[in-house]
């Protein structure tokens, strides 16, 4: 399944700050996969900060794309289906998502002990997919959720 056209609450791309907040984070080395594609920018972003990165509106859950890590900002009422899903894969990621997602039973019980937090200084921003007007921030901050990245401290 595709998100671009699933729900429009959940179309909106990260802004260029807030991949260069991490972009230090992120291996060199490593084959990158952003599988979630909203309007697509995100590879030219990457391609600008020296990523080469597999990104393309497919289905995330049955793509078969060989790849070291994921990064990027996925669909946010889905987060649940797909962190449940990355634990399977059991591969490296950094993902953009809200505060809130310490908090959540659920996936405490899946990530216990397991993830890195990049916590921005300032709030990240958005860009809506049929809204050209960037600089969007939500009602909520976002966290850098990091799995298996052996950042040199668990809060950065």
């Amino acid at each position: 399944m595709s998100f671009t056209k699933d729900k429009d609450s959940d179309n909106y791309s990260t802004d260029k700050h807030g991949w260069e907040i991490i972009k230090d984070f992120i291996p060199q080395d490593k084959k990158i996969y952003a599988p979630f594609y909203c309007d697509g920018k995100q590879k030219e972003i990457f391609k600008d900060m020296g990523f080469d990165i597999i990104h393309e509106d497919t289905d995330f859950f049955t793509n078969t794309y060989d790849y070291d890590i994921i990064v990027d900002n996925p669909p946010f009422s889905k987060k649940k289906e797909i962190l449940t899903k990355l634990r399977e894969i059991d591969k490296p990621f950094i993902l953009i998502i809200p505060t809130c997602l310490l908090s959540l039973k659920w996936f405490q019980t899946l990530y216990s002990n397991k993830i890195q937090v990049i916590i921005p200084m300032k709030r990240l921003t958005f860009t809506h997919l049929t809204n050209p007007k960037e600089g969007y921030t939500p009602p909520f901050g976002s966290f850098i959720y990091c799995y298996k990245m052996n950042l040199a401290k668990d809060l950065n």
